[in-house]
């Protein structure tokens, strides 16, 4: 009888901890812009990291509109199902981009590969092309983000405070 009190307080202390939000090392209070051709926000926000996943979250009025989380394997977004990475591209961003790119730009790292970039005393720029498929500008300088594609009308801003 004692042990399986004891495997009762187990159960449910295991089945509570798996769904807890993780926790994050790194927040940043920040101005998101995500701007694609089927939605479009900007505002006020944070931004979550661990060595996990990336989660940016934007505000109005002090109420979540909009939250965007990456993990390894998946992209959830508020309004859309999780899905995977490269799911996510074909839906909301180009499935001709690689399957990190989101993660990458939310954390501020080379995409593509690091392909044309350019290092900067404050950070590093990238020009990517290809014709038909994508015209990419994108910077991480200072503790800004842009990441800009022409051709697929495609705006991801990241202002961190």
């Amino acid at each position: 009888m004692r042990y399986l009190k004891y495997f009762i307080i187990f159960l449910v202390s295991w089945s509570l901890w798996g769904c807890s939000e993780p926790s994050y090392s790194r927040q940043n209070s920040a101005y998101i812009v995500l701007k694609t051709p089927t939605f479009k926000y900007a505002d006020m926000g944070f931004l979550y990291e661990n060595s996990d996943a990336v989660k940016a979250e934007i505000y109005s009025s002090g109420q979540a509109l909009m939250t965007l989380k990456i993990s390894k394997d998946s992209v959830c977004m508020s309004r859309l199902k999780c899905m995977s990475k490269n799911a996510f591209n074909a839906q909301v961003l180009s499935r001709d981009y690689p399957k990190d790119i989101a993660e990458n730009i939310f954390r501020g790292k080379p995409v593509f590969s690091g392909v044309n970039m350019t290092k900067k005393s404050n950070g590093f720029t990238q020009t990517i092309k290809n014709p038909g498929k994508y015209n990419i500008e994108y910077r991480v300088l200072n503790n800004e983000i842009l990441f800009r594609d022409t051709i697929n009308e495609i705006l991801i801003k990241v202002i961190k405070q």
